[in-house]
Parts: C-alpha cells; structure tokens; sequence
C-alpha cells in the first residue's frame, strides 16, 4: 500500500489493477474502503446502509488486481471484529464476477462465511475456493438467478447466524452489460436486491450493501443500474416496523 499511495509501484503491479495510478485514484481507493467501514457502522446502529462504491473484492492482502486496490470489505470486517462490534459475518457477493481476493483473504476463518454468485466462465478466470460458490451458466435468466438465491440465503443466515452481513450488489448480472455475461433485467435486479435487504431484515441481521462492479460507457446508463440497489434498500427500509 505504501508503494502504491506513493505511486511508486512497477509496471507490471499497475497493468495487473488495470487503471493507471494518480493522486485522484489513491484517494478514491482510501475514501471507498472508509465509506465501507462507515456502512457497517452505521448498520449495526441502524439496520442497514450503503457505500455508494465500494465491492472491490479482487484485491488480495499484497496486491491489487482487477480494478481493486483495497478490498474495502475485508478491511472493514478486520476492523469491527477488532474493535468487538461483531464476532461473525456473512458476505453475500452477487457481483458477476467471483471475489477471489474475499474469497482467499478470508478462507482460514470460520467467522467469516463468504457466499457467492458469479459467471463460470468470466474473470477471474482462476477461481479461489469460496465457503460456498454457485458458478452460474452464461445467459442465466432471472427466475432461475432468483431461484438460487432464494433456496440458498435463508439457509445460510440461519446455519451461520451473523452479526452482520456484507451484501456486494454488482449490477454487472444485467444482461446490456458488456463484461457481464449473464441475462438478469433490470426488474429482477431490483428483486435480487429487495430480496436481500428483505431476508437480511426479518432475520434480524443488520445489512451494509457495496456497489461493487457494473460497466458502460454510458455513465447516466450504469448510474441508473448502481440506483437500483439504493431504490431497493430504501423501498425496504421505510417499510420497517
């Protein structure tokens, strides 16, 4: 990290993250993996919150990798556990792309449960063994997406019983994704998204989502996805008893 806050590192460290270092990315990197930290606070305190960012789960303990400098989750849960705000977590990673760095940071603890998601055939193309990985068909459609996710997360909160969860709500599933892969509407994100917020709640378990991946060049196009899972935690939040 010191390298990197530097902008010392090498070549070959720079084209493996994929984006070239600047002042303006050591800061972003730094004030994502803080606004993690500060949604997991903020839902213990009140049930749930949202880094608008955040999600960057490539990135290992000694380097960055596929766009992610610092796994923002990863560091956030070291901290809480550290300070004695929780015991165990559950990460539920429902970005198209599996978070091989979660997946390895977090593989010799059994506080820690990491579920995910993601297209078989997509980056990274070397998967790391996750506590329970579905890898998922190109062109999966919602209803089956939808079904898996639901047959699989109620079981999982009650086997692990969190303290918190940590939800990665890529919207790169969404089928006019060009790194993507996969078939989902933006409907059944938006259902994804309630249904996690939903089963997270009436389990009494406090939820901090991250935006994690999502690609276009179109900004207001994939701002407009991002939204959906902000819409879905907010729809779900005012609901509460």
């Amino acid at each position: 990290m010191d390298e990197f806050e530097k902008g010392s590192l090498d070549q070959v460290m720079l084209r493996r993250i994929g984006l070239p270092w600047s002042r303006g990315l050591v800061k972003r990197a730094l004030a994502s993996t803080g606004g993690t930290l500060l949604a997991g606070r903020l839902a213990l305190e009140y049930g749930m919150a949202i880094n608008l960012g955040g999600g960057t789960h490539h990135a290992f303990p000694g380097y960055g990798t596929g766009f992610c400098i610092l796994n923002d989750v990863s560091v956030a849960l070291r901290q809480l556990r550290a300070e004695r705000l929780i015991s165990r977590a559950l990460i539920v990673d429902l970005d198209v792309h599996q978070g091989d760095g979660t997946a390895w940071i977090h593989h010799e603890e059994p506080e820690i449960f990491t579920f995910s998601m993601h297209c078989g055939i997509n980056f990274p193309f070397h998967k790391q063994a996750g506590d329970m990985d579905i890898s998922l068909d190109e062109g999966i459609q919602d209803r089956e997406y939808l079904d898996l996710l639901k047959k699989n997360l109620p079981v999982l909160i009650k086997e692990h019983r969190p303290d918190l969860i940590f939800f990665n709500a890529g919207c790169d599933p969404h089928r006019d994704d060009p790194l993507g892969k996969l078939d989902l509407s933006s409907e059944g994100l938006f259902e994804r998204d309630t249904y996690v917020f939903r089963t997270a709640r009436s389990s009494g378990i406090p939820v901090a989502g991250v935006l994690g991946g999502g690609y276009s060049l179109d900004h207001s196009e994939i701002a407009e996805r991002h939204a959906i899972t902000v819409r879905a935690a907010s729809q779900d939040f005012r609901q509460q008893p």
